[in-house]
């Protein structure tokens, strides 16, 4: 007889309440004129699974500019935002920058994607690709620098009031 283990995948979506990520979707939507509401959907996903790999792993994170219209519609919600940091156990900053393909990084998203993965999600690689490609287009014009620092851009911050 012999047992097979079956690695369990976390589900970004138990992170929210329906009605809640249907609201965030919406707005992707309201922002991307003809996005297909897969797409937003997946877009969504994607960052819910960002924002709580940050809140686990803070620092050193980036997300695609594909998955940072999603991550603008999750904060637009501030209840909804503000909630999910509660109960991930820390706020995950935004502090965004005009694109500047000229200081790309590449290994950046990577590693991201590797964390993401490390904190139990399955990553939609095809929405993490780099600022001048992207299978999904987007209203989103932001990218955000890199740093390995708990208190940069992008990461939780324990000194922010929750």
């Amino acid at each position: 007889m012999s047992i097979s283990t079956l690695e369990t995948v976390r589900d970004p979506r138990s992170l929210l309440t329906t009605d809640e990520f249907e609201g965030v979707v919406a707005t992707v939507l309201d922002n991307n004129t003809g996005m297909a509401p897969a797409d937003a959907q997946r877009i969504v996903d994607e960052a819910l699974k960002f924002v709580a790999t940050g809140a686990e792993f803070p620092g050193g994170m980036r997300p695609s500019r594909t998955v940072d219209e999603g991550w603008h519609a999750l904060i637009l919600h501030t209840l909804v935002y503000q909630g999910l940091c509660r109960r991930l156990g820390r706020f995950v900053h935004h502090v965004p920058e005009r694109p500047d393909p000229t200081r790309h990084d590449p290994t950046a998203l990577e590693r991201t994607q590797a964390r993401i993965e490390q904190a139990g999600f399955s990553v939609d690689r095809t929405l993490w690709l780099g600022p001048s490609t992207g299978s999904v287009p987007v209203s989103a014009s932001c990218e955000h620098t890199s740093c390995g620092d708990a208190n940069c851009q992008m990461t939780c911050r324990d000194d922010h009031p929750n």
